[in-house]
């Protein structure tokens, strides 16, 4: 315990607080706060409004008769309640947040910054063109930076999220078997992959059928060629994969299905781990997203849409979806409509290109980082995950032998006998200050503990994770099961009763309503 100048505790011992309540439910500079519902000056408002200079006639039957429903707060009462509730939030700010297959690292500020500039922070997606060359230069950029680091010859831009990326390439790749009059009806995973995948593959009207897993938690090869016939579409695999392990068999695998005349579409959940390092093109991949969060460190979701652009072999190219841009005599351009050039693609995802935010961060980070950066960050990644299964490995069990990638999986076998589960131990580390990791996900493995420290991490905070989770495993094996099962004490909220809170959610405040059914005090 450190000690200030006068004698003082500076950090109270864990035990010291224990069962303390404050008397207004506040933890020293944390504030207690209702919901904003529940506040008064329900007849208020903070900001003076001029009456409307037209009626609402033309609006019919959709004129209110009744008050809104809104609660009215002053300047400074909104601006403290959404400050306490941002100190009740976890934050990549701060401390690790070591969610695994999500690649939750720091955004940094020079990328804030460029995507405030004038002429991206402020163009509106109906300008003209010829206003917005800029804008359109920077996306070509980008679009040549990822086609560089991939080895492939095609980008579409125009997708929100991974999962919309797979959208776009299972969509490309159908095309292209429609454009040989080939109806091709199955779709290969693997029984590890990312649900998006056979959801997508399932949504776009493929038949989906698993690819088994060998012991060492990779593709199953013979499964795969046995699997392999005239009727498959494509196989969708992840590399590295979602034990973060590297498929050793990679090029076999995608031998394998250009050989069946499938396509082999590769989800980049996990670029962030061969980024600068492995092109995927080399490996065989067709189609590929790349999402800009997980990689290129542009927020999730940004505020809004995402982006998880799609690389495309030669092949597919021509089936991209539009817009893209083109390069003229008057400029640079977007081909719009599926003529020309754009004849063979399969139409839009969207009503507008993407989203010029993202795009403005990812390509911040491209060029900040440079090559040798960006093939750092692969390397420094890796080396993280490594470090935190070999600190954590001689108490916590892993499924898999040898080095992971950029993620390093836990089972729960190690808890046997201690009557503390995958979701106890998680709920005990917030009471440690820390969000817990990814949970029982690969399904693959029995109480999945899945741990992503990503590179950004100093050497300093992953030792000060894992201590954390070293000596909640010695309370697990000592017995302490009242710690884990009422965990976590110090929270907000106490433990939600999930399964109820899934069945019957409340979806709607009512000041009538009882206290949530899924909260337990």
């Amino acid at each position: 315990m450190s000690m200030l100048n006068v004698g003082r505790p500076s950090r109270p011992e864990a035990s010291g607080d224990a069962g303390f309540h404050s008397l207004t439910g506040g933890r020293g500079l944390l504030q207690d706060e209702a919901l904003i519902f529940e506040r008064d000056g329900w007849d208020k408002t903070g900001v003076d409004l001029p009456e409307a200079e037209l009626g609402a006639e033309d609006l019919g039957e959709l004129v209110r008769t009744a008050p809104i429903g809104l609660p009215g707060l002053s300047e400074p009462e909104a601006l403290r309640h959404y400050v306490r509730l941002s100190q009740k939030n976890h934050a990549i700010d701060l401390a690790i947040y070591p969610l695994g297959s999500c690649t939750m690292k720091h955004n940094p500020r020079l990328n804030e910054k460029m995507a405030r500039l004038p002429g991206f922070a402020d163009i509106h997606p109906l300008q003209p063109q010829s206003t917005v060359q800029g804008a359109l230069e920077l996306m070509d950029t980008l679009a040549h930076w990822l086609k560089t680091l991939t080895g492939m010859p095609a980008v579409a831009l125009s997708p929100k999220a991974g999962a919309h990326g797979e959208l776009c390439g299972l969509l490309a790749i159908r095309a292209a078997h429609e454009a040989r009059g080939d109806a091709r009806k199955r779709v290969l995973v693997p029984t590890s992959a990312h649900g998006t995948n056979p959801a997508t593959a399932a949504f776009v009207g493929y038949a989906v059928e698993e690819i088994a897993q060998t012991a060492d938690g990779r593709v199953d090869v013979a499964d795969l060629a046995a699997k392999l016939g005239p009727d498959v579409a494509a196989i969708m695999v992840t590399n590295p994969n979602t034990c973060g392990l590297f498929e050793r068999d990679i090029v076999e695998i995608a031998r394998l299905a250009h050989a069946a005349g499938a396509y082999f579409y590769c989800d980049g959940a996990n670029f962030n781990a061969i980024v600068g390092k492995v092109r995927p093109a080399d490996l065989g991949v067709d189609a590929m997203h790349i999402n800009l969060h997980k990689t290129f460190s542009t927020p999730h979701g940004g505020g809004g849409p995402g982006a998880g652009p799609v690389v495309l072999s030669a092949e597919l190219a021509r089936f991209a979806p539009t817009p893209w841009v083109l390069h003229g005599p008057q400029g640079l351009s977007l081909a719009e409509h599926a003529t020309g050039e754009a004849g063979a693609s399969f139409g839009r995802l969207c009503a507008f290109h993407g989203q010029m935010g993202m795009y403005v961060r990812a390509l911040s980070y491209m060029m900040s980082h440079g090559a040798d950066g960006l093939r750092q960050v692969a390397e420094d990644a890796v080396l993280n995950a490594n470090y935190v299964k070999a600190r954590l490995g001689g108490v916590m069990s892993a499924p898999f032998d040898g080095p992971c990638m950029h993620e390093a999986l836990f089972d729960d076998e190690w808890l046997d006998g201690t009557g503390v589960t995958t979701l106890d131990f998680a709920k005990a580390m917030i009471d440690e200050g820390f969000h817990p990791m990814t949970m029982y996900f690969p399904l693959v493995v029995h109480g999945a503990m899945l741990i992503e420290p990503t590179e950004t991490e100093p050497k300093a905070e992953l030792d000060r994770f894992c201590d954390a989770l070293l000596a909640l495993a010695a309370a697990a094996k000592a017995g302490e099961v009242d710690r884990f099962k009422a965990a976590p004490h110090l929270a907000p909220l106490r433990r939600l009763d999930e399964t109820l809170a899934a069945r019957k959610p409340r979806l709607r405040w009512r000041p009538q309503e009882a206290p949530a059914l899924a909260a337990a005090e």
